[in-house]
Parts: C-alpha cells; sequence; structure tokens
C-alpha cells in the first residue's frame, strides 16, 4: 500500500498538470447537480450537460420535478440513455426531499444514500461539489489509474474510497478525484493510454503497457 508521501506526490504531480478542476456537470443549485450525476450514469457529461440545460427549464429544482408527469421527464433525458430508470429516479428522489427534507437536498452521506438513484459514487459528487464537504468519488477512471499505477490493488469502490480517505487529507479528497478522472480520460485511458507524456510515469508500476 502506497505511503502518506507517496499519495501526497501523486496528488502534487496532478496539480501540478491539471490545477483545480471544477465539476464538468453544469448546475446552480445542489438538486441540479444531483439531477445531472444522475443522468451521468453511462453518458458522457457534455451529453449530461446539453440535456439539462432543456429539463432545468422546466424542472429546476424538487418541486417542480416532483410534479412532472415521468413521461416527459423520460422524453427530455432519452438522449442519455436509460431514461426510464434515470427518470424515476428523478422524480422519486424529488419527491423524498420535498416529503423529508423540506425541498433541500441532504448534506451526509447517510442521508444522501436513502434517495432513490443515489450511491456512495453520487453522494461524494454532491458532498465535494455542492456542499464543500469531504467527498472522494471513485468512479470507473479512479479505479482504472489508481490500479495501473499500483497505488491500490483492489477494485472495489468503496475499498478504494476508503484507502484514500486514510492517506489523503479530507482537504484535497473532492479536486484530487476530479484531477484522476481528468488524467484517465486525456492520458492514462483504458485502450491506449500515453506513457510517454504521462506525468505519473516514473511512480507507475505498470508503464509503458498498452491496455489493461
Amino acid at each position: 500500500m502506497a505511503t502518506r508521501q507517496t499519495w501526497q506526490k501523486l496528488y502534487d504531480l496532478l496539480f501540478e498538470e491539471y490545477g483545480f478542476c471544477g465539476c464538468p456537470l453544469k448546475h446552480e443549485t445542489a438538486f441540479q447537480l444531483l439531477a445531472a450525476v444522475m443522468l451521468s450514469a453511462q453518458c458522457r457529461d457534455e451529453r449530461v450537460n446539453q440535456v439539462t440545460e432543456t429539463l432545468f427549464a422546466v424542472a429546476p429544482d424538487a418541486r417542480s420535478m416532483a410534479e412532472m408527469p415521468q413521461e416527459t421527464v423520460a422524453e427530455i433525458i432519452r438522449p442519455c440513455g436509460l431514461f426510464q430508470t434515470k427518470s424515476a429516479n428523478l422524480i422519486a428522489a424529488a419527491k423524498r426531499i420535498m416529503e423529508v427534507y423540506h425541498g433541500d437536498v441532504p448534506d451526509t452521506m447517510e442521508e444522501l444514500v436513502t434517495l432513490p438513484g443515489i450511491g456512495r459514487k453520487s453522494a461524494n459528487v454532491l458532498l465535494g461539489n455542492a456542499f464543500q464537504k469531504p467527498g472522494f468519488p471513485v468512479d470507473t477512471h479512479v479505479r482504472r489509474v489508481l490500479n495501473r499505477i499500483g497505488a491500490v490493488d483492489v477494485q472495489e469502490p468503496e475499498k478504494i474510497e476508503m484507502t484514500v480517505n486514510s492517506k489523503v487529507a479530507p482537504g484535497l479528497w473532492c479536486n484530487f478525484s476530479h484531477l484522476i478522472i481528468r488524467h484517465g480520460r486525456q492520458v492514462c485511458s483504458a485502450g491506449r493510454p500515453k506513457c510517454g507524456s504521462c506525468v505519473l510515469k516514473d511512480m507507475c508500476k505498470k508503464r509503458g503497457i498498452k491496455k489493461i
């Protein structure tokens, strides 16, 4: 397992390369981020941002979303895929937020994961980006990059999250996840990683691989 010093070096190298990375999902409120995160499952952020522009014009908050017919929401979000499941979760989450939290998205992990369609990854996105609380989302990029360079040797997202949380200062968690995701998309891709131009190449235990 990597030491705290190694984790800090990893963060520093990525930060020097990319700096502060804000959330790529466009939103103005915690509820809008929650909706965008739901739509982002198996969908590119660019497509989500196009769809939410239309969605938020008619349902910008929990109250309006809770009152929307599911077929209307489903048709709007169709380009994001899985539109039946996602529309059902959006409306169910909005109704729970109205009924239990008086219209405000809750700001704790324990409460967030009670919302339909929200797991630990999505909850961590909300904690870090909507509420400025420590949260380390683990997506496929984070899992791939950290395993590839040898920082972790485990596939379960929650175990990766717990490892990072135990080794990295909480104030860095949110941006650290953004940094790794950006690096995974731009350099350390699944099929053809650009190892020659990777800022982590001297730390990587699998440098030069063609594919994992």
